[in-house]
């Protein structure tokens, strides 16, 4: 299976001028949810990570909402365990829905896209704060080249590095193109 193929495919790999999520700036932006749009994909990506665990004694996978909520229901699928979600509530990341985690649970984070972890990152703490251990992470995408850090082992499918840049910095700015914001969270 070629990931960046459909991708392309999908429309959910795109070029221009950016800003992500984490309110960087870059040439590339990826649209997971457009590449998650078709369940037989879906169920794909998650057996694809998936198969990175299933000697791993994974109780429960948990992803942040709204990005991770796809690939992640995929991936505990696979692995025939429960799915748990982290979400926003004025603005701060928690575990909400009435979730709950046992102490020492072994918990899988998963995201569709890497850039910088945040996200992810932020939904480890709160599993952690809670009573988690959670042993790994994973994503469909790693965009920031293997640099991003998430506090916890992580694997992705498929790792590209794409430039990102704060805004001052951003070389797209400096030559006038309008950026963008296609993803879901701050529109």
């Amino acid at each position: 299976m070629n990931i960046l193929e459909k991708f392309r495919e999908t429309e959910a790999l795109l070029e221009g001028h950016f800003i992500l999520s984490s309110g960087l700036h870059s040439p590339k932006y990826l649209q997971c949810a457009l590449a998650l749009q078709y369940p037989f994909d879906a169920a794909k990506y998650g057996a694809a990570i998936a198969e990175h665990f299933s000697d791993a004694g994974i109780e429960t996978v948990a992803s942040p909402a709204i990005g991770g909520l796809v690939i992640g229901y995929e991936v505990a699928k696979a692995l025939n365990v429960r799915f748990i979600w982290t979400e926003r509530k004025e603005g701060v990341m928690t575990l909400r829905r009435g979730f709950s985690i046992k102490k020492g649970e072994k918990i899988l984070a998963v995201e569709d896209v890497i850039t910088t972890g945040g996200s992810v990152k932020e939904c480890i703490d709160v599993l952690r704060d809670n009573g988690a251990d959670v042993i790994n992470a994973a994503s469909i995408i790693d965009r920031s080249g293997g640099k991003a850090d998430v506090g916890v082992p992580r694997i992705s499918l498929v790792e590209l590095d794409v430039p990102s840049y704060t805004p001052e910095e951003c070389p797209m700015c400096a030559e006038g193109t309008e950026a963008v914001k296609p993803g879901s969270r701050g529109n």
